[in-house]
Parts: structure tokens; sequence; C-alpha cells
């Protein structure tokens, strides 16, 4: 049986599976690395922020960690949360962000999307399940366990 023994293993799985899950156009996991939001991972249609940091105050996945909750955004354009200027050269239109570990985030999991919506509750439910399972293999990760991946596949 595969496991999730290490927060890499978590990138991996949350980079492979989490697009599908959510119907996005892109996915992005980010690392909180000190006052910093490491965008580590994504499957996009095209190219995202992997390779960039933020600081937390200036992007939204960091908006999630600090707050450790979710954010819809609909519209990119008309959130105060949303640093516009890096989304210029993207074709993100909206959001869905999700904070992995609380109650202390380590991580944040990113849905996008091309066109201006509102996913539906179903789709944010999912997404937010599989936040919740990589937040229980963080804490397994945390207290030297390794994880079975299909503990955090399982759930969504």
């Amino acid at each position: 049986m595969l496991t999730v023994a290490s927060i890499q293993d978590m990138v991996a799985v949350l980079r492979d599976t989490a697009r599908a899950v959510a119907g996005a156009d892109g996915i992005a996991v980010v690392l909180r690395e000190g006052d910093f939001c490491a965008y580590v991972a994504e499957d996009a249609m095209m190219p995202l922020w992997r390779g960039t940091k933020f600081r937390l105050e200036e992007c939204i996945s960091g908006w999630t960690m600090l707050n450790d909750q979710a954010v819809i955004v609909p519209d990119i354009w008309n959130d105060l949360r949303v640093p516009v200027a890096a989304y210029q050269t993207k074709s993100v239109r909206s959001l869905v962000m999700t904070p992995i570990g609380s109650p202390a985030p380590i991580a944040a999991l990113g849905a996008y999307w091309c066109a201006w919506v509102e996913p539906d509750k179903s789709t944010v439910q999912r997404l937010q399940a599989l936040a919740d399972a990589a937040t229980a293999a963080v804490t397994r990760l945390r207290s030297g366990q390794a994880d079975p991946i299909a503990s955090l596949l399982g759930r969504v």
C-alpha cells in the first residue's frame, strides 16, 4: 500500500488529484514558509505560479492560511484579498482556496477557473474534504506516523 510519508508525498497526491476532484482548469499547492507562501506544485492548463513566493499578507493563499478559512472568489478582479497584479498575465478569473493543517495551517490548496464562475456547493465540499484529508495526513506526519494514501483519497 502506498503511503503519504512526507509533506512532499502529500503535495504530490494533491497535485495529481485535486484538479479532477474540483473540475477546475488548474490547481496549486502552496506551502507556508515563514512569512511567505511558496507555490510548490500545480496542475493547470497554463503555468500558474509554481516556484514563486509571495508574502502571506499579499496573496489569497496567505489570507487563507492566516485566517484558517476557505475562501470562494467568483471574480478575482472584485476581491481585495486577491493581488490582481499577479493575475494580469494569467487566465484565472475565479478561485477557491482552502487551508491545510488547521488550526495552524501550513499549506493551502487552490482551485482555479478561467471563466467567472461561482463553484457549486458540491465542488467546494469536495475541495474541503480533500483539504481536510490532507490536514489529517499532516497531523499524522507531525506525530511521526505515515498516512495510508487510501485514507487521504477515500474521503473525497
